[in-house]
Formats: C-alpha cells, sequence, structure tokens
C-alpha cells in the first residue's frame, strides 16, 4: 500500500469504471430536466413540424391525407375574410396596445408618486384583471357591450343622446369592445412593469426638476418616459406578439360564427380547423401568422437595436 502524500488533493478513481462522478451528476442533472423537454417535445414542437407538413395536405381528420402542395396556400390568400382577418389583427392589436402604454405611465407615475395614499392597495387592485379568467372578462364585456338599450355601454351613449349601437355586428364597434377588453386586462400588467422600471430612476432627478420649477407633465415627458425606454420598448415587443395571439376574446364576444368585422387571424385558423374541419387550410394560416409573427420580432428587435446604438452614440 502506497503512502499518502500530504497536500495531495486529488480524488482517486477507479481503474476501468464506467461511471465516474461527473457522469453520475450529468445524468441526474439530465434525469431532472428532461419531463420539460419531454412535455414540449410532444405538446409543442411536434405540433408545429406537424402544422408545416399539414399545410400540402387536405385532410379533414378523419379521412386519409391527400397531398394538394400549394393549394391550401392559394386558398387562403384568396379568401377575403384571410385579409380581413389580417386587418382586425393589426387595428385591434394598436387600439389595445397604445392606449396600454400611454394610461400605463401615467398610472405607475401616480403609484410611484408619494402623494398617493394605500399605494400597495392600487397596486394588488390594479393588477387584478391580468390574473382574472379571460372567459369570465370576455363574458362580463359581453353583457357590458350588449346591443339592447340597457346594455351599459349603450346607457352610457343615452346620456348623451346617442342612438344605441349594436357592439357586435358593425365595424369599429366590434373592434372598439374587444380592444377594451384587451386594454383592460393587460394595462395593469404594463403598469406594474413601468411602476419597476420607474423605481430604478433616482429621485433625485424629480427633486432638481421640482426645484426648477418643472410641472408633472415636463417631469414625465423629459425625465419618466426617456429613462422607461427599454421598458416601453419591451412592453411594445411583448404586446405586438400578444395581439397577434388575440382568439378568447373574440369567440366568446361573437360566438362561433365570428363574423368578419371581428375575427382574428387565431380565430380564422380555430375556425377552419374545428368548425369546418380543413385542417390543411387552417396549417396553412398558422403558417402564415408565423412568418408575420418573425417578421414583426425582427423589425421590433432592429428598431431597438438601432435605438440603443443612437443612445450610445449620443
Amino acid at each position: 500500500m502506497e503512502p499518502v502524500v500530504k497536500g495531495d488533493t486529488k480524488t482517486p478513481t477507479v481503474k476501468g469504471g464506467r461511471w465516474t462522478e461527473k457522469k453520475k451528476t450529468a445524468l441526474a442533472s439530465y434525469t431532472f430536466i428532461s419531463p420539460f423537454f419531454i412535455l414540449f417535445t410532444i405538446f409543442g414542437l411536434f405540433p408545429m413540424v406537424f402544422s408545416f407538413y399539414l399545410s400540402f395536405f387536405r385532410w379533414d381528420g378523419l379521412t386519409p391525407m391527400e397531398y394538394v402542395g400549394w393549394r391550401n396556400f392559394e386558398f387562403i390568400f384568396s379568401d377575403p375574410l384571410f385579409f380581413s382577418s389580417i386587418k382586425n389583427t393589426f387595428l385591434i392589436g394598436i387600439m389595445g396596445t397604445l392606449p396600454q402604454i400611454f394610461i400605463g405611465i401615467l398610472l405607475a407615475f401616480a403609484l410611484n408618486s408619494a402623494l398617493v395614499r394605500f399605494r400597495n392597495t392600487f397596486r394588488t387592485l390594479i393588477f387584478l384583471p391580468y390574473i382574472t379568467s379571460i372567459v369570465a372578462v370576455a363574458i362580463i364585456f359581453g353583457v357590458v357591450f350588449n346591443n339592447q338599450d340597457f346594455g351599459f355601454g349603450n346607457y352610457i351613449l343615452s346620456l348623451f343622446n346617442i342612438d344605441s349601437v349594436r357592439w357586435n355586428t358593425e365595424y369599429w364597434p366590434v373592434k372598439i369592445a374587444i380592444s377594451t377588453m384587451v386594454f383592460w386586462r393587460w394595462v395593469g400588467y404594463n403598469t406594474i412593469i413601468f411602476l419597476a422600471g420607474m423605481q430604478s430612476i433616482p429621485r433625485e432627478l424629480y427633486e432638481a426638476a421640482k426645484i426648477d420649477g418643472a410641472s408633472v407633465s415636463q417631469q414625465i415627458r423629459l425625465i419618466t418616459v426617456p429613462m422607461l425606454k427599454p421598458f416601453i420598448l419591451f412592453v411594445v415587443f411583448t404586446a405586438t406578439i400578444g395581439s397577434f395571439q388575440l382568439f378568447t376574446e373574440p369567440l366568446i364576444f361573437l360566438g362561433r360564427g365570428l363574423r368578419e368585422e371581428g375575427i382574428t387571424m387565431v380565430a380564422y385558423l380555430w375556425r377552419d380547423a374545428f368548425v369546418l374541419n380543413s385542417f390543411g387550410t387552417a396549417s396553412a394560416a398558422a403558417i402564415v401568422l408565423f412568418l408575420i409573427i418573425i417578421f414583426i420580432t425582427a423589425l421590433n428587435l432592429l428598431i431597438t437595436n438601432r435605438i440603443g446604438r443612437t443612445k450610445k452614440l449620443s
């Protein structure tokens, strides 16, 4: 038996052993994280790959698949309802997103102000719509924007001597109603993000502005907004992606009919797949939606990078 040399900190290993401690640790680590990758492969990756494959076939879910090449894409690009869904998605996205940013910044500024009492209570209350069920929100707003005279929306209009509006059939009222649902649900979430950004702004800047006589609007315009630029870009980025995934609100508000005035792209492909049983055209529409999201994402990243470079140069 060889004597042990002092200062030798090397761990003895068994020659010819198949499993070292490093391999055992790696195996245990991969075993613990494997459920996520298995579930993602089954419910995420495989449906995406199969959707690309299915877009070149005609299939109703029961009969054998029939290869049709690019006909599914030709069909959706010749369908006026598909272009209406794209237009509606953009319009509802803009109408629901832009007010979130402006109102969210104002609410965050108020919650960050020392003049507002019970700030923690208001922060909790303003975040509640985000954790509320989407279906419940859509049902409640379906009652608010009821076509009858007793609907809350029409009642408010009657106070100004305006005739009742058919909220779920007319072109702009449909978009106003759905974008209002989106705004109500997400404005609290974006307010919390803006509030987190404001809390990172040194308070000395506001104190110096007050000493110089700056009003509240000037403080928001000259201090808050420029310092919140990364947070604003993040909110615009996430809200843009979310607007293209809008589905539950128009489905609950308009019903399975999904009128042309309010149908979105996700609702369009859902209707093709699960109402008309045309999985090929639905997959083709999903691919077009995927490419649009990739383009918008790349555009957002390009604008973000240019703004970041401009800020560094200045």
